[in-house]
């Protein structure tokens, strides 16, 4: 009698993929980053009022609207989430994940200056990273 167990492959747990934990983190703090820049300044009452629905909301009013929860801030933050998840199975993204946020922040640098925008360089850069680093291991 064998008493000697065997694992299937599935079961075997995988690394987490680190570098993709941290991109997702570094999304994740980038969203909150800039929540807590402009929540400030949003015109709540205007906003409850319903003056971004009837028109008579001002131009600043509408640029809080789209720095915030029109804009990319809870896509990002949910992006963010979703890539720490994905490393935590040690699973990566593909890596034009990584160049496509390069490009983005390189296009929101050259068009407004330095902002903001140039953070995009940490969760591109780790992307990348992961990419290379897992195509190396299945070499």
């Amino acid at each position: 009698m064998d008493i000697t167990s065997t694992v299937s492959p599935s079961a075997v747990a995988t690394p987490p993929s680190r570098l993709t934990i941290w991109a997702g983190r570094s999304l994740i703090f980038i969203a909150l980053a800039h929540t807590a820049m402009f929540a400030p300044f949003v015109p709540w009452s205007s906003w409850l009022a319903g003056d971004l629905r009837n028109g008579a909301a001002d131009d600043e009013s509408l640029a809080l609207f789209w720095a915030l929860p029109g804009g990319f801030v809870v896509v990002l933050a949910l992006l963010g989430i979703l890539l720490t998840r994905v490393g935590r199975q040690g699973q990566h993204v593909p890596g034009y994940f990584g160049w496509a946020i390069l490009a983005w922040g390189a296009l929101g640098v050259g068009l407004i200056g330095m902002s903001g925008f140039i953070s995009a360089i940490i969760p591109a850069g780790l992307l990348i990273a992961a990419n290379i680093t897992a195509k190396r291991k299945s070499s």
